[in-house]
């Protein structure tokens, strides 16, 4: 078969790109098509804010379930929120792995105590671990409150506790976190927004 150049290169040309439409998946056969419902279409939306830094990243979770009182809803997808004029949708990697962390196994969801030479932990309620912080705070207190300084000035200082504040609440509560802990005394108190 006598070709020239011009004739060469419309045969390749021809085979070449009639093998990239087939491997692309058209073909002359019917296509066959099929509708997948969208995974969020039944799902209940939820904002929330990141707990893990101080950015408050804000987060969208998405949960199923029929919302009824009995019935536990599970989280099926969590993602950035876009509205939040904080991070506009975007997350960092510890972010993005929210919905691992609140479906592991290994997370703690009740209170638990470990006694003065036990070696094990055991669960508590929460009323009883309220109490108990609270017993605790009232007895350190009681027993390392600061009234006056060595020179006689009223100091009112309880400087064994410290208080590690959220960074991730809004500024009214941490206004009030911060006024009720310096009415107690506290001195040594934080925020996270250092990490």
């Amino acid at each position: 078969m006598n070709m020239n150049r011009r004739q060469f290169f419309k045969v390749c040309s021809a085979g070449l790109g009639g093998s990239s439409i087939a491997l692309m998946g058209f073909s002359p056969t019917a296509a066959l098509a099929e509708v997948r419902t969208f995974k969020l279409a039944r799902a209940t939306e939820t904002r929330n804010i990141c707990p893990y830094c101080s950015v408050s990243c804000g987060v969208l979770i998405y949960s199923t379930g029929d919302k009824s009182k009995n019935s536990q809803s599970e989280i099926i997808h969590i993602e950035g929120d876009p509205d939040n004029p904080v991070n506009r949708g975007t997350l960092c990697p510890k972010g993005a792995g929210l919905r691992d962390m609140i479906q592991s196994e290994n997370r703690l969801k009740w209170p638990e105590v470990r006694e003065a030479g036990a070696s094990e932990w055991k669960r508590i309620s929460w009323n009883e671990a309220f109490d108990r912080i609270a017993k605790h705070m009232k007895a350190d207190r009681d027993a390392n409150f600061v009234a006056q300084n060595a020179d006689g000035l009223t100091v009112n200082r309880w400087p064994t506790t410290g208080f590690l504040v959220s960074s991730a609440s809004q500024n009214e509560a941490g206004y009030l976190t911060v006024k009720t802990l310096r009415a107690l005394g506290i001195t040594s108190l934080d925020t996270q927004a250092r990490i």
